[in-house]
């Protein structure tokens, strides 16, 4: 990338030429400047050459992208970054997974209330019973403490 017309976007934000083995050219193009200057305000641009220069070749790409969505996300949060988004993410989890657990949980009553009543029990129980997640502790100990489960 000899010529001033075709500087890669980190050439072009540090106002210096871009030489044809530029480390920065492959992962920050000239059409995507933004790029270049969300990483540049986290990371500075001689770490993150040092960055990439350390990585082999055929992993440089994906640590730009990394290097990119960390930054985007330290810039949208300072304090957590990456992480909470992260944290957010699982307590999102966990609060499917409860609410599994309280589908299970009236599953089985239901199955607990057909059977005390004669009517044939259903696999259900049984399927969810031995299910190895972390909700069907909660529920066995829950119902085990009501005569549920023997």
């Amino acid at each position: 990338m000899t010529s001033t017309s075709t500087r890669c976007a980190a050439c072009k934000y540090l106002r210096r030429r871009c030489s044809s083995d530029c480390i920065f050219s492959p992962y920050f193009p000239s059409h995507n400047p933004q790029r270049f200057a969300s990483v540049h305000s986290i990371y500075g641009a001689s770490n993150i050459g040092k960055m990439l220069q350390q990585l082999p070749v055929n992993l440089r790409a994906e640590a730009a992208d990394s290097l990119y969505y960390e930054a985007q996300c330290r810039i949208q949060d300072p304090v957590y970054g990456c992480v909470g988004i992260i944290s957010i993410l699982q307590q999102q989890v966990n609060h499917v997974q409860n609410e599994l657990a309280k589908a299970q949980a009236e599953i089985l009553v239901l199955n607990a209330n057909t059977t005390a009543q004669g009517q044939p029990h259903s696999d259900e129980y049984h399927l969810l019973a031995h299910h190895e997640d972390d909700a069907t502790p909660i529920v066995d100990t829950f119902y085990s403490n009501r005569g549920f489960l023997t």
